[in-house]
Formats: structure tokens, sequence, C-alpha cells
């Protein structure tokens, strides 16, 4: 079922607990995408943040949170080829419902199931994303917002703080690729300031689509610097 041919020995599955939901996440495929794994510790039901490659990597990962390889949704932050590469082999192995932006859909060769559009939610169990989208990397792009509950207990957990799944449109040090287009990096800096860094807090933690995780506190200096150099 394998759709990634390297020979690269898998990652391991990062596991954070917070209250309610476990999130996993592992790196796959030639280009080091992060897939992610959201588990509703109530229900059972989990949400996979772009099947990127590696399709036998990605169902372990599935298995990892549900011994059934309970998959409800599987959400693709955007279009490009590296971040939808086992999308097919992982809706045929598990039945998923497909969600992408609106925008970005037409451009999936799997069929999407769910259109998104800025401010719909989407509920599986405990989880509850908030559908936010950024352009300008494609113009469907999308980020995914998790804000955990207002009392906290586990280890890994702050009450209040909000998890952003942003795919390609922000990373530690800059936005994401707008292939040196003026506009599109005009519209994808104007769309993380205002959507992003204009609503949530310092200790909001970014999980990008490939790389490490950073915090809107960490990043938020750099935005001036980012705007004079155009990438």
């Amino acid at each position: 079922m394998t759709d990634d041919q390297s020979t690269a020995p898998a990652s391991p599955t990062r596991l954070t607990r917070l209250d309610h939901v476990d999130l996993r996440s592992v790196a796959v495929g030639p280009m080091d995408n992060n897939a992610y794994l959201l588990t509703c510790r109530t229900t059972g039901a989990q949400v996979l943040v772009d099947a990127a490659a590696d399709s036998d990597r990605l169902l372990a990962l599935v298995r990892e949170g549900s011994g059934s390889a309970r998959l409800d949704l599987i959400v693709t932050t955007h279009s490009h080829h590296d971040h939808v590469g086992a999308l097919e082999d992982m809706v045929g192995v598990t039945g998923a419902t497909t969600a992408a932006g609106a925008e970005d859909a037409e451009a999936i060769s799997v069929p999407t199931r769910q259109r998104l559009h800025a401010g719909e939610h989407l509920v599986a169990g405990t989880i509850d994303l908030e559908v936010v989208p950024l352009r300008g990397h494609t113009p469907g792009s999308v980020a995914l917002v998790l804000v955990e509950p207002d009392e906290a207990s586990e280890p890994d957990a702050v009450a209040g703080r909000t998890h952003i799944f942003s795919g390609d449109s922000l990373f530690p040090g800059g936005v994401g690729n707008t292939n040196h287009d003026p506009e599109r990096f005009a519209q994808l800096l104007g769309d993380v300031e205002e959507k992003i860094f204009g609503r949530f807090r310092d200790d909001t933690v970014v999980h990008p689509g490939h790389g490490a995780p950073t915090t809107l506190g960490a990043e938020r200096p750099h935005l001036d610097e980012w705007r004079s150099r155009g990438w």
C-alpha cells in the first residue's frame, strides 16, 4: 500500500497528550511532510491532517490512536502533491471523509466531500477545528485551529492555549512560498497577520507542514523583517 519508494527509516511518532485530545505527528515522504493525527479520548473519533505520503506509516499512526484503525476525517491543508500522496490509499482503507479548502478542491485528484470556507468548524467527538483560510501559497490553503479547554490537567496541556495546523502557509522564520510573486506574498502575509497574529496569544503553537513547531510569540517580533525582505 505504500506510495513512497524512499528507503529511509520511518520517523518516530511525537505524542502530545492534551485534555480530551491526543495529538500525534510523524514526518513522512522524501520532503519530510508532517502529518498530524488528532484522537478524541472520549469517543475515539480521529482526524488526520494531510495524508502526505507513506500510507503504510500513516495507517500505523492511525492504529496508534485506534486499534480498529478508525479514521473519521482527513483534512488536506492545500493541494500541492507532497501533501496528498497517500490520500487515495488512506481513504480507500479507512473510508474517511475528505475535506479541503473550497478553492483547492478541484486540484486534488481524490474527490473532496467537504469544501471548506472561513469560519466553519470541523467536529469529531471533542475535536473542534476552526477553518481559517490563508491565501497565497495556494488559493485555497487553510489552517486549522484547535483550542484547549479552559481547565487543563494533563502535563502537556495549557488551559485555553491554541494550536494551529498551518500547512505550508506559516513556518518558523516566515510565511510559505509564493514564488516571488509580490501580490501573493502580500496576500499571504496579510492573512497571517490579520487572522493568526491578530487573533491569538503568544503561547499559540504553530504546527507547520514541514519542520519543527514554533509559537506565535517566537515569530511575532520578525513580522516587519518578513515584510521587508518580501518572503
